[in-house]
């Protein structure tokens, strides 16, 4: 399994969750886990996504969401789970 982990982070406006899961589902990116919360008006979500199926690598899916999220007005990251787990490991 190729899993990616995708950050958002911004002041929440309506059609965030759809705009990135859309983005995601039509180019074949399988959604494993997603949590989000709202603190005041500031949005986060954390996904952990199935990239094996994936349309496009997963620098150019990084890219494109990036450039969604300013589109949007929030902050959209993506790792490599192996990155992540090293960065945050204790």
């Amino acid at each position: 399994m190729n899993k990616i982990i995708i950050t958002v982070v911004g002041k929440d406006t309506v059609g965030i969750i759809a705009k990135v899961c859309t983005y995601l589902a039509e180019n074949q990116v399988n959604i494993l886990d997603i949590s989000q919360t709202i603190v005041q008006e500031f949005f986060n979500m954390m996904m952990i996504v199935d990239m094996d199926k994936s349309l496009k690598p997963f620098e150019t899916v990084s890219s494109d969401l990036e450039k969604l999220g300013e589109e949007i007005g929030v902050r959209i990251k993506c790792q490599r789970e192996e990155i992540f787990t090293k960065m945050h490991r204790i």
